[in-house]
């Protein structure tokens, strides 16, 4: 059985969605950008939240970019954007919304506030769903689009993320979807163990742009010590391989964390923070800067939607 309730803090409400057998529940904020602000097993008679969020709704709508946009819904770009500019529709446009350094980086939509549309439960799961209407709101992306972000939690600590985005506008809008997770154990990265399977890097250059260059890369193929590696890269995700595609292990807690991504999102962005208490595991549509360098752009018909679908699972190893 499963059960929706909302709690409040700072003045903002926050859905929690709970299987009461095992007591897993999750955290969302909706008018926080809709972000998974906590993700909650039972491990040794307590909680663990495996997701690295904020102190509350307040902290968030102060810190979103300075705290490294966690838990985001990246759209309708994801990663760096080269210079906030690019060629659509024989028109140069530029972003405004944010740039880190010269780049415009992760969307437009990070923060937005979205309504609650459906939410239930039944036996198998509690699933809330959340939608936001873009609408022309920044001059270097002048199109329409609704966002809908679902939730559904399951058994087995199971927790599926569908995003669909329907084109509602006159025209052509290009289009990219992500998500910017952080996922934490409570213990150093660098005792953590990484797989993910992968077929190649995508090369960047100094302003971490691709370069449109591919290197065959299968580093992580296998479970590996993180160790002080320092990551902030792109990979090709190898379906090929069997699921799940990534895996974060704490061999000391005898916990891991799998994630399923359907073939919507076959790039994987995975970066490691300077204070490396958490790590960053990326689901991408397509490739950074993809609306110059078209690594995976999709372009939407109006009235067209598409949909963005992956999995994570928090699986006990005792």
């Amino acid at each position: 059985m499963f059960e929706i309730t909302t709690s409040v803090k700072d003045g903002v409400d926050i859905l929690v969605l709970k299987e009461l057998a095992s007591q897993t529940f999750i955290e969302i904020i909706p008018s926080c950008g809709a972000i998974l602000h906590s993700f909650n097993v039972l491990h040794e008679g307590t909680f663990l939240n495996v997701i690295d969020s904020y102190d509350g709704p307040a902290d968030f709508s102060k810190n979103v970019t300075s705290k490294g946009f966690k838990g985001c819904k990246l759209s309708p770009f994801a990663c760096r954007l080269n210079k906030g500019r690019y060629h659509f529709g024989q028109k140069t446009l530029t972003i405004e919304k944010f740039f880190l350094g010269e780049n415009a980086i992760h969307g437009l939509i990070y923060d937005a506030p979205f309504d609650v549309v459906e939410q239930g439960t039944n036996d198998e799961a509690a699933w809330v769903a959340m939608r936001f209407s873009y609408i022309a709101a920044d001059p270097g992306y002048p199109f329409n689009y609704d966002c809908t972000v679902t939730y559904k939690l399951q058994q087995d600590n199971k927790l599926t993320l569908t995003t669909e985005v329907i084109d509602q506008d006159k025209g052509l809008i290009p289009m990219q979807d992500g998500w910017h997770p952080y996922f934490k154990f409570d213990t150093p990265i660098d005792e953590l163990q990484l797989e993910f399977q992968s077929k190649e890097l995508v090369v960047f250059d100094e302003a971490l742009i691709p370069t449109g260059q591919l290197e065959r890369y299968e580093e992580f193929g296998s479970l590996k010590k993180i160790g002080s590696l320092e990551l902030d890269n792109c990979f090709t995700v190898n379906f090929a391989e069997c699921q799940p595609l990534c895996v974060l292990r704490d061999a000391g807690k005898k916990l891991q964390l799998e994630i399923y991504p359907t073939h919507s999102y076959p790039y994987l962005q995975v970066y490691t923070p300077p204070h490396r208490n958490s790590i960053a595991l990326e689901n991408l549509s397509a490739a950074p800067d993809t609306f110059n360098n078209s690594i995976g752009l999709e372009v939407l018909q109006p009235g067209e939607t598409r949909s963005y679908t992956t999995t994570y699972k928090i699986t006990s190893l005792s």
